[in-house]
């Protein structure tokens, strides 16, 4: 028998490992109807909310590499949503991405998605202001080492 902090019941990050696949399951028919995946999702979130970023920046805010993400506006430019071209002035390396007249429009299409996820997630407002808060806190913990543990002493990893 394992002992009790081996079992992987008793795993704070397995329980983050379901709800994430949870999550991106209720979200697959809602972007089919989009033609997205998640990742394109999560790209044409950011792009909608700045209109055009470096492909450094879009790595930065999604949190990925440019392996994930290069062939990620590869697929979506040819879905007509993003246009790319290269930096100008400063550097040529640099791959802008922007959003297309398509990209443009499917925002529009796109608004009723976080309601609609919402509503199996949460039930209230409160409750998901409240969760977002704790999740972000604890985000913040991890990626600074773990420095301060809110209980003192570490359960999982």
């Amino acid at each position: 028998m394992s002992s009790p902090d081996l079992l992987l019941s008793n795993q704070v990050c397995f329980l983050f490992h379901r709800i994430d696949r949870a999550i991106v399951a209720q979200y697959r028919p809602l972007l089919a109807e989009l033609g997205l995946t998640y990742p394109q999702y999560l790209a044409m979130l950011a792009l909608w909310e700045n209109e055009e970023l470096s492909v450094g920046d879009l790595c930065g805010l999604l949190d990925l590499d440019t392996g994930t993400v290069s062939p990620l506006l590869k697929r979506l430019e040819t879905a007509g949503l993003v246009t790319r071209r290269r930096g100008v002035r400063k550097d040529e390396r640099i791959v802008i991405a922007s959003l297309s007249p398509a990209g443009r429009a499917l925002e529009e299409k796109a608004r009723r998605i976080p309601g609609a996820l919402a509503s199996c997630l949460f039930q209230s407002d409160e409750e998901y202001r409240d969760l977002k808060t704790r999740l972000e806190a604890l985000v913040g913990r991890i990626e600074e080492g773990g420095k301060s543990s809110a209980g003192g002493e570490k359960q999982d990893g």
